[in-house]
């Protein structure tokens, strides 16, 4: 881990690019004042302008690789310092330079807390980080969290001593998800400096909106700087981010990049103002305290370009805004006649002399900070309501079936508190069609309360007006709340709902897509997959337990030569002994399953007991046209290669679901209408943690697969592969070091989650020894002159004789930079590293375990305790063990059942097949999904076994339902839930 001082350079990466530049839901909707309108949701952003360069020198960066957090460039700001947010360090009595990570003392400690000053920076000094210097977190000289000595090797710029050390301890911590309330910091958090300084502190910001203790988002924001991944953090890091998984992780991600993005814009919107000589001092403390995208958009409006100024704008061009500022400072000198002319047009008369004070004041009232807070205020306490209803459109443009759709929606009203995240993704894409119109209402008495306290309290006239002038004041106070401060708050609500289900939405898919990739694999068989079809027929594909394919073919089953089809069935189940297969659920797959149903209840595949599956097969259609598929299975139809998919997804789920685009998975909801850039960085993120997790075989898995480990991407992942082709097989870890392009941040992100098969690794070793032996018999035999000690050192030297000895935890989940203390604590229970996984090793942990206590070990081996409770599991999880293994399998059937057999109060085992905001889908075999609505689910019916972070259920698993309700028309089924099985 990386310890900084706080004069220091880094050059940080802002999130977004000009081609794409925000997520959908941090568009601002800024309109000119002039011509207020109505929100409405958009779906595309003008590209930003960038921030003007700086003549700083350029650092030198040091090599590292792309994190998987969103960032790409700009330039780099001088900002000075802020208020310390970072998180205390102590020196370490026995290092020298060594720093420690600090624990609060127990509150029993009598040991009394000193302090020390802090020296002081001399005024005007600029603050840069510079990100090649840091030291990381994965520097090879510096162990990792699980040892806290660390050395200090910074870069200075003007003074030695910058170090604050013996601070009293942060106060204690107590939260639910941090039991001991004992907080861990990061070495790297001393100082937090952003590249764009703002007027709020983005660590105390980050920690209002997610929830998150304050420390740990400090760390957090630590570590993506470092460009650690969320795999690595969620499973490496536990103690910095208390025990945060990785769905908590990207939630904290995606909030910062949203915070950095706003400081970003406001930085440039600053830099356009101060170009044009617009900048003021008020101006510049109202661009800086903006904390969301609106509350930029609406300080800024006045000033953006346009063919024409809004009405302040123009009034304060006919010198109108001194009148304004003394009807409220002054109003017994004010005298308005004084400002006729009857040859400038805006000045003839004295109504549109008093038209321009009163837009000049009511622009007043709708940029002041007090004003807009008192109303926000007030309309927390009132009941605000959203409502939508049918557009008056022609039948020509809209679909008569797209209308019907929207039927709950047509006379629709609702508290913005109580609505549900899929009601307004509903109303919005109703909207958007122009099927719906949709309005924010806010009562009169809103209105009518903040129009007496701006006239009597706020924008009170300092001295006595006259009647006129306070009409004046009266209609300007109504005119601002009507033409700027109502569409404001209607936006800002429109806004805010949007922003939240696009988040849920997305997150929800997300959970969908990890409960679908992390699905029970089906081992040791050999499957049939059939892609099913009408005319084109059904394509078979039959695949080995090792996923190679045997034979493929077409069969025309839903036509008048159907029953000779069956015997070309059977005696390819016979040939290749397969007794399972996998149906794809898209057309004709009711017609499909209801053949192999038959034949099944008919026993016509006897002696073999054949059972049957239905699989999505959602993007196995956009695959098989794919060039991964054509590399592949460059021999096949496309047809083909679906069904060989299909089959595939039973087999290794993970495997064959990380070749498509997780959008067509098709376990989301919304997902074409939510922000696209969000969505696609939320499911790549997911299918990394999916594949991390679980691991890969270096030696065996595919380039696609490898691309979604932790800390490579597609180029390292070739190398990877390149570099296998070469020299053969990686015998350890260390090896990956030698590829092209993978450096020592690439390293510490991948390394734990590569595994190697220790058998196969000690049968290529074993081979490659005796080959050498044999080699160098025939080298000695051959020779007839005595070689020289010179020669034999230059024989000795060369890399060939060098052979790599294979490392037994290797096969683990422990990483790298634990090793030491794994051999430590080996030694400490007396175990073989030849025995990790067997049982003799798992009674040894238990025996040390039970009697020094997790802690007391880990305070022995002076490490942490998340740390090696890593090393225990992989110490004592068996050889090829697999989390995977406690999900869902896929749900075997023989026989099928039709809705016309259902009745209500029939209970049936299902599985889910998608999960929503509104409910869960399950299938329960009747070639029709019926729906769990979410007031059906509830915590008394869920399984304890599992952890949950909410109430929702996942893809894939099983559950015990009961009908409530049957609709044949409408071919709708409504289940209740009874238990999670």
């Amino acid at each position: 881990m990386s310890t900084l001082p706080r004069i220091a350079k880094s050059k940080a990466k802002p999130l977004v690019s000009e081609e794409d530049e925000l997520p959908s839901f941090l568009n601002s909707f800024s309109e000119s004042e002039e011509e207020e309108e109505e929100w409405e949701p958009k779906s595309k952003v003008a590209s930003k302008r960038r921030l003007p360069k700086k003549t700083e020198s350029k650092p030198r960066k040091a090599a590292a690789p792309r994190s998987t957090v969103v960032r790409k460039r700009t330039r780099k700001t001088a900002v000075k310092e802020e208020p310390n947010v970072s998180l205390p360090i102590a020196a370490d009595e026995d290092s020298k330079d060594g720093l420690k990570l600090l624990q609060p003392k127990e509150d029993g400690d009598p040991e009394p807390k000193t302090r020390t000053k802090k020296p002081k920076m001399p005024r005007g000094t600029k603050i840069i980080f510079i990100k090649g210097k840091m030291n990381n977190l994965d520097s090879d000289e510096i162990p990792s969290t699980s040892a806290p000595l660390m050395e200090n090797e910074v870069k200075q710029e003007k003074y030695e001593e910058d170090f604050t050390f013996d601070e009293p301890p942060l106060k204690r911590i107590k939260s639910t998800t941090c039991p001991q309330g004992k907080p861990v910091k990061h070495p790297g958090s001393t100082k937090h400096q952003e590249e764009l300084e703002m007027n709020w502190d983005i660590v105390q910001v980050l920690s209002e909106r997610t929830n998150i203790e304050p420390w740990v988002c400090a760390n957090i924001i630590c570590l993506f700087r470092d460009e650690n991944t969320i795999p690595f953090i969620a499973r490496y890091r536990k103690e910095l981010v208390n025990n945060l998984e990785a769905e908590a992780l990207r939630e904290v991600q995606q909030t910062l990049e949203e915070l950095r993005t706003v400081a970003k814009k406001t930085h440039a919107t600053i830099q356009k103002i101060k170009k044009e000589g617009k900048l003021s001092g008020g101006l510049l403390a109202a661009l800086l305290n903006c904390k969301t995208l609106d509350e930029l958009d609406h300080v800024s409006a006045p000033y953006k370009t346009g063919s024409k100024g809004t009405k302040a704008q123009r009034a304060k061009q006919l010198g109108l805004e001194p009148a304004a500022i003394s009807l409220i400072e002054n109003p017994v000198e004010l005298s308005l006649f004084s400002y006729i002319k009857p040859n400038v047009k805006g000045l003839t008369t004295i109504q549109e002399v008093e038209a321009g004070v009163q837009h000049i004041l009511a622009d007043m009232f709708a940029k002041d900070k007090d004003t807009l807070d008192f109303i926000r205020i007030l309309c927390q306490q009132r009941y605000i309501c959203i409502q939508s209803a049918l557009a008056k459109v022609s039948s020509k443009n809209v679909n008569e079936k797209d209308v019907n759709k929207f039927q709950l929606y047509q006379n629709f009203s609702c508290n913005i508190k109580n609505i549900q995240h899929h009601q307004i993704l509903a109303i919005n894409r109703g909207e958007n069609l122009k099927i719906l119109t949709v309005k924010v209402s806010v009562p009169d008495g809103v209105k009518n309360e903040f129009c007496r306290w701006c006239v009597n309290e706020r924008w009170r006239p300092k001295r006595y007006a006259k009647p006129e002038l306070m009409k004046i004041l009266h209609n300007s106070v109504e005119d601002s709340y009507k033409r700027l401060i109502y569409p404001l708050l209607c936006r800002e609500y429109r806004s805010k709902l949007t922003s939240d289900a696009e988040k849920e939405s997305i997150m929800m898919f997300g959970r969908n897509l990890r409960q679908l990739l992390l699905t029970s694999p089906v081992r040791g068989r050999t499957l049939m997959g059939v892609d099913p079809g009408y005319k084109h027929g059904c394509k078979l594909a039959i695949i080995s337990p090792t996923s190679q394919i045997f034979h493929t073919d077409v069969v025309y089953l839903h036509s008048a030569q159907g029953f000779r089809e069956a015997d070309k069935i059977r005696r390819l189940l016979l040939h290749y002994n397969c007794s399972t297969v996998v149906i794809g659920n898209g057309t004709a797959c009711r017609e499909t399953e209801a053949y192999f149903a038959d034949l099944i209840m008919k026993k016509y595949f006897a002696p073999l007991d054949v059972v049957y599956c239905i699989v999505s097969e959602a993007g196995a259609s956009i695959y098989s046209v794919s060039p991964e598929a054509s590399k592949e299975m460059p021999d096949l139809d496309p047809n083909l290669r679906s069904a060989v998919s299909i089959a595939r997804r039973v087999q290794d789920p993970l495997a064959e679901l990380v070749k498509i685009e997780p959008k067509h998975i098709g376990v989301g909801m919304y997902q074409h209408d939510v922000s696209q850039t969000l969505l696609k960085a939320t499911l790549d993120s997911v299918v990394e943690e999916c594949v991390s997790f679980v691991g890969v075989d270096i030696n065996i898995c595919s380039e696609i697969l490898l691309r979604h480990i932790a800390g490579l991407n597609a180029n390292r992942a070739k190398n990877i592969i390149e570099w296998r082709e070469k020299n053969g097989p990686f015998i350890s870890r260390e090896q990956l070091k030698e590829v092209k392009g993978l450096g020592p941040k690439s390293f510490q992100q991948c390394a734990g989650f590569i595994r190697f098969n220790q058998e196969y690794v000690r049968t290529f070793c074993s081979n490659q020894q005796t080959k050498l032996a044999a080699e160098g018999h025939a080298l000695m035999a051959k020779a007839d002159v005595q070689v020289t000690s010179e020669k034999q050192g230059k024989k000795k030297s060369k890399p060939a004789n060098v052979v790599v000895r294979p490392n037994p935890l290797d096969q683990t989940c422990i990483h790298p930079e634990s090793y030491d203390i794994a051999k430590r604590f080996l030694t400490f229970i007396g175990g073989n590293p030849n025995d990790i996984g067997k049982p003799d090793m798992q009674q040894k942990v238990n025996a040390v375990i039970q009697k020094e206590g997790i802690e007391g070990a880990a305070k022995t081996l002076n490490t942490t305790v998340h740390t090696l409770q890593i090393i225990i599991d992989g110490l004592t999880q068996p050889e090829g063990f697999d989390i995977r293994t406690d999900f869902d399998k896929p749900d075997f059937k023989r026989s099928i059942v039709c809705l016309e057999d259902l009745s209500v109060g029939t209970v049936l085992t299902g599985k889910v097949e998608n999960a929503t905001l509104f409910g869960v889908f399950v299938d329960i075999g009747v070639g029709k999904s019926g729906l769990i609505p979410i007031r059906n689910i509830t915590e008394t019916k869920l399984s304890k076994a599992k952890k949950r972070r909410s109430l929702g259920l996942g893809p894939g698993e099983r559950v015990e339902v009961k009908v409530l309700n049957i609709d044949i028309p409408r071919s709708r089924i409504t289940l209740d839930l009874l238990r999670v099985l």
